[in-house]
This record gives C-alpha cells, sequence and structure tokens, in this order.
C-alpha cells in the first residue's frame, strides 16, 4: 500500500479497535510500500499485516454472519430456455 492507503487502513484499524502501527517498510522511503507492525519501533518491530487483515475481516463477519452470496430473501427472476426438440 502506499501513505495515502495507509492513512485510510490506520483510520479503519482505530475505528474497530484493531491495534497495529501502518508504517512504511522503509522508515526512510515513506514513499516506497507499506505495511502493518506492531510497533513502531523499526529495529524491533514484527510484521502483522496479514494477521491484521484477518482481524477486519472477522469484525465484518461479526457484524454481519451470513455469506454475502445468500442474502436473497424472495425468489430470484431469470430465464428458462426450453431443450431443443431435433
Amino acid at each position: 500500500m502506499n501513505a495515502e492507503e495507509a492513512r485510510q487502513v490506520d483510520a479503519t484499524l482505530r475505528r474497530l479497535g484493531i491495534p497495529g502501527i501502518v508504517a512504511p517498510e522503509d522508515p526512510e522511503h515513506a514513499a516506497g510500500k507499506w505495511r502493518v507492525y506492531d510497533s513502531a519501533d523499526p529495529a524491533t518491530r514484527q510484521d502483522i499485516t496479514a494477521d491484521t487483515l484477518a482481524a477486519v475481516v472477522a469484525k465484518f463477519r461479526e457484524a454481519n454472519p451470513e455469506p454475502f452470496g445468500n442474502r436473497r430473501s424472495g425468489p430470484t427472476r431469470g430465464f428458462i430456455i426450453p431443450p431443443e426438440d431435433n
């Protein structure tokens, strides 16, 4: 992610109450890629981007446990094409 995407991710994590520090991979190159870390110290931090993504998904599942594709509450309309009789 870039710096703007990182800002949005940071705001989302805060709103959801998920811990993590969004920072550039290379502290000297803020224009490069960004990740989510467990602490701000570049010498000791661990990348937790994958765990953070899983936590975000879990939060949204808690909010709506029904799978996305099963939201239909009524009949579905469509077309039935009869087979050709030869």
